[in-house]
Formats: C-alpha cells, structure tokens, sequence
C-alpha cells in the first residue's frame, strides 16, 4: 500500500516509515503538522493515512480535524494518539468504515500493528484494546450482568473483530461467538447486526453514554 504518515515527533515518524517498509508498504511522504499531512495527500493520492492527534502549531486536535477532513473524502485513516480521548475516538469513528483509533503503545507490538493497518484500509473499523478496557471498567450495570467470557468478546467486537477472528483468537467455534454475541446484544438493550461497523459503533455508543 501507499502510505502517508503524519507525526510530528522525528524518532516516531521515522520508525514508522522504518517499519512500513519492513511490510512491504511505500511511504511517499512522512509530515510533522496537518496542513503537511493534507497537502501530501493531494500530491500523492495514498490508499491509507497514519496521523498523530495532537500536532503544530498548536498541538491540540490538528491532526485529528485533518482526518476527520480525509475522512469526507473515504480515505482509509489509522489516527494515533497518546492518551485515551474518548471524544476523539467517538468523533472519527462515525465518519464509516475504514477508519481505526489507536495508542501510540500499540505501534511497538509490530504484528498486531501492521494487522491494524491493513484491516483499516481494507474498510474494517478498528479500537485501541486499551481503550475498550477503560470504557468497560467505567461501566458497572447492565455490563457487570456479562460473563468474563461475554466481556472478552465485546471487547473484540469494539476492536471490529470479525466472528471468524473472535474465535480464533478464543480457541471457540464461530457458532459459540455467536451466541455469546447475541447474549451481550440481548444484556446490553443492543439492536443485532451483522454488519461489522455498525456493532462496533453500537458498543462503543453504549460504553460512552
């Protein structure tokens, strides 16, 4: 794939372009601020965006308003971030489908990083585990009636895992996955869906109202 990389910290921005190559990926250009990033969009047409939060001038949500602008467009985009901001995550996750949130922590697990990237550009939707982590933690009733095993799995689910994925990952058959999806749809008040982005959109809605 072509990948565009906005990050405004050097060693970061630079270890990505280092590990993308690893994959295989080109990297036309790696920016340190949104306006960079958007002119290296139009200059290059990427198939996905890598882009930090917070960048110049004012390192607030710069990067953020640059990805929800792509968005508009359908572009794929994988936006780190530093800390949990659940209002950044909730925003660039109703623009569609592909389109992930996550912590810059994940990016030194490589695998499960390039795993991200390529789901994301292949339109899948995809949540830092660490922030599903602490949007359950915050919840008590009704997500204190799931089973451990129902929790694990709305976790995957909120990280846009497929069924298939889900039970790999659990050592189950996909039928045991789900049933236990319909036991926490049916917990939670949650409309069933057999659409991938729409059950991540309506977990992540539950876990943040």
């Amino acid at each position: 794939m072509r990948v565009v990389i906005a990050e405004d910290a050097v060693l970061l921005r630079e270890g990505l372009v280092s590990l993308l190559e690893r994959f295989g990926h080109q990297v036309p250009a790696a920016v340190g601020d949104a306006d960079s990033l958007l002119a290296a969009v139009r200059e290059h047409a990427p198939d996905i965006v890598v882009t930090d939060v917070r960048m110049p001038p004012g390192f607030a949500d710069e990067g953020l308003r640059a990805a929800l602008e792509l968005r508009r467009d359908g572009l794929p985009v994988l936006v780190l971030s530093q800390y949990v901001e659940q209002t950044y995550a909730a925003e660039l996750l109703e623009t569609g489908t592909g389109v992930g949130y996550l912590l810059k922590d994940r990016v030194g697990d490589v695998k499960e990083f390039a795993d991200a990237l390529g789901r994301v550009a292949a339109g899948a939707t995809v949540v830092d585990p660490e922030v599903v982590r602490q949007l359950l933690s915050r919840r008590r009733d009704p997500v204190s009636r799931l089973t451990p095993r129902e929790r694990e799995v709305l976790s995957l689910i909120a990280e846009g895992r497929a069924n298939a994925a889900i039970a790999r990952q659990l050592v189950v058959t996909e039928a045991a996955v789900a049933k236990h999806i319909a036991s926490i749809f049916t917990k939670l008040d949650l409309p069933p869906t057999q659409d991938g982005h729409r059950r991540v959109l309506a977990v992540l809605a539950y876990l943040t109202r």
